[in-house]
C-alpha cells in the first residue's frame, strides 16, 4: 500500500470522488439498451447517446488541461465531481432523446474534468520515487467505478426501476463529490523533489523539477494509450460478445443451468476489470524500481500480444489464457502511458499533457467500434483479434527502441 504518510489524504478522497461518478455513467452502459421504452428513446439512437460524451470530450480534455495548468486543479476537480452528478440526475428526472443526449454531454464534459484534472493532481504530489504506485493506485478508483456502476445499476434497475436507479446513482455521485470537497487537501504542494533517495525513475534522467521536453518520447507514450483504448476499449470490448457467441453460440450449459451470453459477456469483462485493478499498481510499483520505465512498458506488452494471438484461434481454451492476459496489457499500458508523461513533461506542463493523452485515448475509444464492425464482415473476428496483436507489437518495438535510446 502507499508509503508516504500523506498518500491517503490526497489518494483515498480523489479515488472516492473518481468512482462514485462513475455510477450513472456505468449504470447507463449496462441498462439503457434494454431499457429503451422506460427511457423514451429508440434503440438506434442508443449508440449515439452512449458515445456522445467520447466526443465531446475531444475538445475538453485539452480545454480542461490548459485550465488545469493555471487554475487549482482541486477546484476543477471539485466542480467537475459535481457537474457529473447533475448529469446524472438528468438521466434520472428526464426522458427523451435531447435531455439524454444532453445528459451525457454534460457528463464527457464532467469526465475531462474529473480524469485530467485528478491524475494532475496525483502527478504533481507524488514523490518521483513512486509515482508509477501512485499513479497505479488511482487508476484502481477507475475500474472499480466501472465494475460497480455497472453491477448495481443492473441490479437497482431490476430492483427499483430505470429512473430509481438512476436517482440513487445521482445520490451516490453527489455524496462523492460532497466528501471530495470535504477531505481533498486545499493546499496541495509539489512534492516530486521528494525522491526518499531512490534512484530517479524517468525514461531519461534530467532534472526532477522541470526536464527539458522530449517531443518524440511523449508522442510515443501518447500512442500507448492511443492504442491500447483502441484495442481493448474500442475493438475488445464492442466485440467480445459476438466472439464468445461464435465459441459457444447464444447460450450454454454449466452444471445444468443455462447461462445466456450477454450474462457470460458480462462475467469475462468483469473478470477483466478485477484483474486490471490487481496488475495496474503492481506494475507501477515496478516501473518505479526500473533504471527505465519504458523496460516495464515493453514487458508488460507482450501477455497482451500473446494473449490475443491465442484468441485469434477462436478455440475455447484460448479464452482462458488470453482474457487474463490481456487484461495484463490493458492495466499495464493505461498506468504507465500517464506515469511516462509525468515523467517527460514539466510540472507546469502536466495538464496540457494529460489533456493531450487522453484526447489520443478518447479518440481510439470512439473510433474502435466502427473500425471493428465495418471490417468484421470482410476480416472475421479472429483477423480482428490478430490485428490488435500486431499493434501491440508495434508498441513493444516502440518501446525496445527508447530502452535501447536510453542506454547509449
Amino acid at each position: 500500500m502507499p508509503q508516504h504518510p500523506a498518500t491517503w489524504r490526497i489518494i483515498l478522497p480523489l479515488g472516492i470522488g473518481t468512482a462514485l461518478s462513475l455510477m450513472g455513467d456505468a449504470s447507463m452502459y449496462a441498462v439503457l439498451p434494454t431499457h429503451t421504452a422506460v427511457a423514451g428513446v429508440s434503440l438506434v439512437s442508443v449508440g449515439i447517446l452512449l458515445s456522445a460524451n467520447r466526443w465531446v470530450r475531444l475538445a475538453a480534455n485539452n480545454v480542461v488541461g490548459w485550465l488545469s495548468d493555471r487554475q487549482s486543479k482541486r477546484q476543477i476537480f471539485v466542480a467537475a465531481l459535481f457537474l457529473g452528478a447533475l448529469s446524472t440526475a438528468v438521466y434520472a428526472f428526464t426522458s427523451g432523446f435531447w435531455p439524454l443526449f444532453a445528459g451525457r454531454l454534460l457528463w464527457g464534459i464532467a469526465w475531462a474534468g474529473i480524469w485530467v484534472a485528478g491524475n494532475g493532481i496525483i502527478l504533481t504530489t507524488a514523490p518521483l520515487a513512486v509515482r508509477g504506485r501512485w499513479v497505479g493506485y488511482y487508476q484502481i478508483s477507475f475500474f472499480l467505478g466501472v465494475a460497480a456502476g455497472a453491477f448495481l445499476g443492473g441490479l437497482l434497475t431490476d430492483w427499483l426501476g430505470y429512473h430509481q436507479a438512476m436517482m440513487v446513482a445521482a445520490a451516490l455521485s453527489l455524496l462523492g463529490a460532497a466528501q471530495a470537497w470535504l477531505f481533498v487537501p486545499k493546499e496541495i504542494g509539489d512534492r516530486r523533489l521528494e525522491i526518499c533517495r531512490e534512484r530517479l525513475p524517468i525514461s531519461n534522467p534530467q532534472s526532477p523539477v522541470s526536464p527539458p521536453i522530449r517531443w518524440p518520447e511523449l508522442t510515443s507514450a501518447t500512442a500507448v494509450l492511443g492504442i491500447n483504448r483502441l484495442v481493448i476499449a474500442g475493438i475488445f470490448v464492442s466485440t467480445l460478445g459476438l466472439y464468445l457467441a461464435g465459441l459457444w453460440g447464444e447460450s450454454v450449459v454449466v452444471y445444468g443451468r443455462t447461462i445466456g451470453v450477454a450474462t457470460l459477456t458480462g462475467l469475462a469483462l468483469g473478470a477483466n476489470t478485477l484483474l486490471s485493478m490487481i496488475f495496474t499498481p503492481l506494475i507501477g510499483s515496478l516501473s518505479d524500481r526500473a533504471s527505465n520505465r519504458w523496460q516495464v512498458v515493453g514487458g508488460g506488452l507482450v501477455p497482451g500480444i500473446v494473449g490475443f494471438g491465442l484468441l485469434a484461434l477462436s478455440l475455447p481454451f484460448s479464452l482462458l489464457l488470453g482474457l487474463p492476459l490481456t487484461s495484463i496489457t490493458s492495466s499495464s499500458n493505461q498506468g504507465l502511458s500517464t506515469a511516462l508523461m509525468g515523467d517527460l513533461s514539466g510540472g507546469k506542463r502536466h495538464g496540457r499533457s494529460l489533456g493531450a493523452l487522453y484526447t489520443v485515448g478518447d479518440l481510439g475509444s470512439a473510433i474502435g467500434p466502427m473500425l471493428a464492425f465495418a471490417v468484421l464482415p470482410i476480416w472475421g473476428i479472429s483477423a480482428l483479434y490478430g490485428l490488435n496483436a500486431l499493434l501491440f507489437t508495434g508498441l513493444l518495438v516502440m518501446a525496445l527502441y527508447w530502452v535501447r535510446v536510453a542506454k547509449q
